[in-house]
């Protein structure tokens, strides 16, 4: 490491840039109310939405995994991600043309409130419970990733354990989000998601700086390199990189991921107006989709350069953007690097926090039921803000405990399983007109069972076993597409609890439409 690049100046860099965000949070958060913390008044703007979001979306693991595994020869090889950004497209759509005014038309703070609605509570419960599932565990694992960087280049010259540094990481994120909430977040991950995209594109210009070429000619030289390939089709389904199988994947990982899950949604809900949240999304797609070619044609340039140079290219592909950023390049870009990476992680985490928070308010402490003062709810979501912040923390500290990355990796992929069954009961809640059987009985009746519970805990499982299954008899994994087998299981499942009853769902037989209880 360069010596200027001390932990000391590196501490005191990332001081002055919470000391930004806490200015931000500072005037953002006055006169602060439950309102605010959920959805901004409503009051947000469209703009600053759409870029906040796409520092929400690529996270501190995008942010450095996506440029190494360009030069890997598994999972999204060369530029064939850009075939998942593709499919982004589609799913956004879908969350721009179908979603959203549904959301705005029934008046939602949480998402899966739709669900209870449409379905009954067991249904609405399993959806909420399984965002915060996985959302733990997301949330957990990023930070994780930033708490370790922390720990390296910074926390151990100075003696301070990882606890401490996974808590003042956590502490961090509380101190500013709350009071203002969504309405703070907004604009900080705003700032962080600028910070992020800045550091990626000075280190692409410092990579051309130090081999003395222009871009257009690094980018000659990658493609020559063969990293720039973006459509796969010669090897068929078995290959991880077809364009089918990452197309529909990125579709649906799209409208899962984003549309069905609170804290990407809570973001959109707090525009004044579905026009205003459409236009949102739209410009996010177009920034999404540009921000990660940019991630991309970093991994090219950077394995053109340790190729060049005669770098070692490190065993773990993830390890290669922070090595050459800071080992081989200016410190100036050294510093944008670590500024970015806590960019990418916090923008994540933060909103997480939040939606946790919201969901957890909303779907299970019922406080848009309860007739409980204002300030007795401000106090009972603070209390649960910082319950969720200590949930975090002691999920960071059983990863380090874990200490093998396999299985932290591996826990990370189990958590998105848990995006199949939302997306299976919002596709029959939307695409049907039939209504389930949330619970039956068994030997006449001495038995009561739980359908939904069943079928959304079964569904994940089974998912895991014909995955592997595939796997072994025939050398086919489903990959991203779990999700859409997933999905498929928990629908064909709640088909077979259904019933047709027009009259108590509000049914119209004279137009066909629904009525989701908007009035």
């Amino acid at each position: 490491m360069f010596e200027q690049l001390t932990p000391t100046f590196i501490l005191s860099i990332i001081g002055i840039y919470f000391a930004m965000l806490y200015m931000v949070s500072y005037f953002t958060s006055r006169k602060a109310n439950n309102e605010t913390f959920f959805l901004a008044n409503r009051q947000s703007s469209w703009i600053l939405v759409a870029i906040g979001m796409v520092g929400a979306s690529l996270s501190g693991v995008t942010f450095i995994s996506i440029p190494g595994v360009v030069g890997g020869n598994g999972y999204n090889k060369a530029f064939s991600y850009f075939q998942m950004v593709m499919g982004y497209v589609v799913g956004y759509a879908v969350i721009a043309l179908v979603l959203l005014p549904l959301y705005y038309k029934m008046g939602l703070t949480s998402i899966y409130t739709f669900l209870k609605k449409r379905l009954g509570f067991y249904s609405y419960k399993m959806g909420a419970g399984y965002f915060l599932l996985s959302r733990i565990i997301g949330a957990s694992f990023r930070l994780y990733l930033v708490a370790i960087v922390l720990q390296k280049f910074v926390m151990d010259s100075f003696g301070i354990r990882f606890e401490a540094t996974v808590a003042i990481t956590i502490l961090l994120i509380w101190v500013y989000t709350h009071k203002g909430g969504i309405k703070t977040i907004i604009w900080t991950d705003t700032i962080q998601t600028v910070a992020m995209l800045t550091a990626v594109v000075l280190t692409i210009y410092a990579i051309c700086d130090a081999m003395n070429l222009d871009v257009s000619a690094m980018l000659e030289k990658a493609r020559q390199s063969h990293y720039t390939q973006v459509f796969f089709f010669e090897n068929g389904w078995s290959d991880p990189n077809n364009f089918f199988k990452q197309f529909i994947s990125g579709a649906l990982i799209a409208i899962a991921m984003t549309g069905l899950d609170q804290d990407m949604m809570q973001k959109n809900l707090s525009c004044p107006n579905i026009r205003d949240a459409q236009k949102n999304v739209l410009t996010f797609v177009v920034v999404l989709v540009l921000a990660n070619l940019v991630f991309l044609t970093l991994g090219a340039f950077l394995y053109v350069y340790v190729t060049d140079v005669g770098i070692a290219i490190p065993e773990k592909t993830d390890y290669l953007y922070p090595t050459v950023a800071i080992n081989y390049l200016s410190p100036f870009i050294g510093i944008t690097f670590v500024l970015g990476l806590i960019a990418a992680a916090y923008s994540s985490a933060d909103s997480a926090l939040t939606a946790l928070t919201t969901s957890f308010c909303i779907d299970f402490l019922n406080f848009e039921e309860r007739a409980d003062d204002s300030e007795t709810k401000k106090r009972l979501r603070l209390f649960v803000h910082i319950g969720f912040s200590l949930i975090i923390f002691a999920t960071i500290r059983v990863f380090s405990k874990v200490g093998k990355d396999a299985v932290i990796s591996e826990l990370f992929k189990a958590s998105t399983y848990t995006y199949g069954p939302i997306l299976g009961l919002f596709a029959f809640a939307i695409m049907t007109r039939l209504n389930i059987r949330e619970r039956g009985t068994l030997f006449a009746g001495r038995l009561t069972i739980n359908w939904i519970v069943i079928i959304c805990i079964g569904a994940p499982i089974l998912s895991w076993i014909i995955n592997k299954l595939m796997a072994e008899q025939f050398g086919f994994s489903f990959g991203y597409l779990i999700l859409a087998l997933n999905a498929l299981l928990t629908f064909l499942g709640l088909i077979a609890i259904s019933y047709r009853d027009l009259e108590t769902k509000g049914y119209d037989d004279d137009d066909n439409s629904v009525e989701y209880g908007y009035d």
